[in-house]
């Protein structure tokens, strides 16, 4: 009974400890978009859902206008729009992100598609080990950001972030609870040296 009582305290104590960790190491980094920022090479935007008709989600959309807000500002130069290039919609997440950016005025010579940032690890590290940024400004939900800010500074990024408003949605609350799991994952990548060039290359 001892050793189920442990488990049920410290398994939870386990999962949870790389998303305080990746709290604590990036506070001060993060900021609500329209804080000024340290001018950076890129804005890393990272991709999310695009519905069946090509239309991006409220939280991919948001997230692009924090980047072109972001390079309105000349506190960027270019913006990585990375995310999944063979998405469900079939559409492309980078290239929908693109089209936006674009209706938004912002030039096309300003903007790399990154179609294999499959998730936030690839993501950061094809930022560093493609495009080769050493400096970015990561736009994601706020929810996402320490661990999207985390990792970009483990794979050599001086990175920091800029979050749009927070609204309290459903969708909210879940990527909240799911970010504890999925910054204990993203931890576990780094740590066993999970290699995204690889993956690229196949």
């Amino acid at each position: 009974m001892r050793w189920y009582i442990a488990a049920l305290v410290l398994i939870p104590a386990l999962i949870a400890a790389p998303w305080l960790y990746t709290h604590l190491t990036t506070y001060g980094e993060i900021e609500q978009s329209g804080a000024p920022a340290e001018h950076a090479d890129a804005a890393l935007v990272l991709g999310a859902r695009v519905y069946e008709d090509g239309t991006p989600s409220r939280f991919l959309r948001e997230r692009i206008e924090v980047g072109v807000a972001l390079y309105e500002a000349g506190e960027v130069d270019l913006l990585i729009m990375s995310g999944d290039g063979d998405d469900s919609s079939g559409f492309g997440e980078p290239t929908i992100m693109r089209a936006v950016a674009e209706s938004m005025g912002v030039p096309a010579e300003a903007i790399i598609e990154d179609p294999l940032g499959l998730d936030t690890y690839s993501s950061c590290a094809r930022a560093h080990d493609v495009y080769g940024a050493s400096s970015v400004i990561v736009a994601t939900q706020e929810f996402h950001m320490a661990r999207a800010v985390w990792l970009c500074g483990e794979m050599g990024l001086d990175a920091q972030g800029r979050f749009p408003g927070i609204r309290l949605t459903n969708s909210t609350i879940i990527g909240n609870i799911r970010e504890v799991p999925a910054t204990a994952k993203a931890v576990l990548d780094h740590v066993t040296g999970r290699d995204a060039s690889v993956e690229a290359a196949g």
